[in-house]
């Protein structure tokens, strides 16, 4: 039986949600999956030290060192019928504290996480004031004041499908540069600036190489056309930098 389930987790102490491998040999470093691959293991078999009887999970997609989500969706098969109620419940007793499961769910053998995936809603959140506050955690910081306006112009520019490869980073593995872009928006509150971005596919540092260059355009007084040239220009050297990963979220994945 397949089930599907939704991960929520603070990605500070992890080095991004998938297990990585080097040489055929996993990299011992902390990972979401591999923290939910130990849990599950944990519950259903009682241990983790028989291989064969590991569980094994397909994320939707993967998020970078540091990046946050609220609506990761993993798929894992199993023999056993889960009840979902004391699923989630013993589940998030074995989990770190900064990772739980909010929802399980039975699916049909033909549904992949990944696969089946039909949009990404992704939020980038930032602080924009001169003085720090204790609060701000690990959010950046933009001291220069900016302009909600000027900033949805900017980002409206990437609506609809694009070849992206200005704002890809060059760990991406997957040659197709090509993602379409459904809604883009930007909004200030007080001193804190969301930008939503919901997409059918995003490239490695996608995001954060976008809200690099929007802060970029910001910082300069750039024209918001500038995001356009660089869209146009397909050439990673035009964008700006690559912004820290605190602040971005997974929030909905939607089949």
């Amino acid at each position: 039986m397949r089930y599907a389930l939704t991960v929520q987790y603070i990605g500070k102490n992890y080095s991004g949600s998938q297990i990585q491998f080097e040489n055929g040999e996993m990299i011992k470093k902390p990972t979401i999956q591999g923290e939910l691959e130990k849990a599950i293991s944990t519950l259903i078999f009682g241990d983790t030290e028989n291989k064969n009887r590991q569980v094994k999970t397909v994320f939707s997609g993967r998020t970078d060192a540091g990046v946050n989500s609220k609506g990761q969706v993993a798929h894992f098969n199993v023999d056993e019928t889960i009840v979902a109620s004391k699923f989630l419940y013993h589940i998030n007793e074995i989990l770190p504290d900064d990772i739980s499961v909010c929802d399980l769910r039975l699916v049909d053998e033909s549904f992949h996480a990944q696969k089946s995936a039909k949009k990404r809603y992704y939020r980038f959140e930032f602080v924009n004031r001169k003085c720090k506050n204790a609060f701000d955690g690990d959010l950046i910081r933009v001291k220069y004041p900016t302009d909600e306006q000027r900033m949805q112009k900017a980002l409206s520019y990437l609506l609809g499908e694009h070849d992206f490869s200005s704002f890809k980073s060059s760990g991406t593995f997957n040659p197709s540069t090509v993602c379409s872009i459904e809604k883009i928006q930007v909004k200030k509150l007080d001193d804190r600036v969301f930008i939503d971005i919901v997409g059918n596919r995003f490239l490695y540092n996608m995001v954060r190489t976008i809200v690099g260059t929007l802060l970029e355009i910001e910082g300069h007084d750039l024209p918001p056309e500038h995001m356009k040239d660089v869209l146009e220009a397909k050439d990673r050297r035009k964008a700006g930098q690559t912004v820290s990963p605190y602040g971005l979220t997974l929030m909905k994945v939607e089949y």
